[in-house]
């Protein structure tokens, strides 16, 4: 009897959730962390975590969002048993994979797959937005092994000779209905699961525009992290509704039901990354 009851208030906390416009977690520089010489890297750097592992039922194990200042950057360093993307909402950086280094313009990113190495630098003279996405494979576990090397001054591939993304407007799919919803959108896979080593499942880039909307859809298989990237709008979730704009962050756990809406005047602008909670195993549904 007792270990029955256990396990009924073991399942009941699962279950409970605050409410939808509590679990929207804001980006707010005010409260990013200043911290000198990240892995090894140049100068010193401000962010913080929006969320973290104890705030997913899958394999995500943080969103840290905050600032590269001009001349500074995170180190080279491994990752064994996890994979991490540096992201870049604006401006320009050098992203190093496996020691080689390319410019990217934002807003775009460059995946850190499982036992390779990544450094980030801020060569420029104007701050970046920046932001770091990581899946472990083993629930809540986190390394790094530091390489000493803040990649500064290093010699520039033309031609980035590693995976990256480019969350570019001009990339974007002909509009269509989403997920049946009001309206036609734009979308693109920035980048699919063959990626990944982890459950990492995708990373997609979506566009709508004042009025439409991304249908009422869930997923069983698959936990998905939206972050807004410009624009307002509304989130929907089961039977809650809440606001969201720039720089809002929103976890959808399997099956949840969810939709999107362009209240505002402006597009919306979303990057999605989904986490499967079986690697290889990805799915969505309708719901009317």
């Amino acid at each position: 009897m007792r270990v029955v009851l256990l396990t009924i208030l073991c399942a009941a906390s699962v279950v409970a959730r605050d409410p939808l416009a509590q679990r929207i977690r804001h980006a707010d520089p005010s409260r990013y962390r200043s911290s000198p010489s990240v892995h090894g890297g140049a100068g010193q750097m401000a962010f913080g975590a929006m969320l973290n592992a104890s705030n997913f039922q899958s394999n995500f194990l943080f969103l840290h969002r905050g600032v590269l200042p001009p001349k500074t950057g995170i180190g080279q360093h491994f990752h064994s048993t996890m994979e991490e993307m540096f992201v870049i909402l604006n401006g320009e950086a050098q992203f190093t994979i496996d020691g080689r280094t390319s410019v990217i313009k934002g807003p775009a990113g460059a995946p850190c797959r499982m036992g390779h190495s990544h450094a980030i630098y801020n060569a420029t003279d104007q701050p970046v937005e920046w932001m770091n996405v990581a899946v472990a494979t083993i629930k809540g576990k986190y390394d790094n092994f530091d390489l000493g090397d803040t990649r500064v001054g290093v010699p520039l591939d033309p031609i980035p000779q590693f995976i990256s993304m480019k969350l570019w407007r001009e990339l974007l799919r002909a509009p269509a209905p989403l997920n049946e919803g009001k309206g036609a959108v734009q979308y693109r896979r920035a980048l699919p699961p063959e990626v990944f080593f982890t459950p990492w499942a995708y990373v997609d880039h979506v566009l709508m525009p004042s009025g439409t909307s991304i249908g009422a859809h869930k997923h069983m298989g698959v936990e998905e992290l939206y972050y807004v990237m410009d624009g307002e709008g509304a989130v929907r979730v089961d039977d809650e509704t809440a606001p969201v704009k720039k720089g809002d962050a929103i976890v959808m756990a399997p099956g949840d039901v969810h939709s999107f809406e362009n209240t505002g005047g402006a597009p919306l602008e979303l990057m999605v990354i989904g986490a499967a909670m079986e690697k290889g195993k990805i799915d969505s549904v309708n719901v009317k």
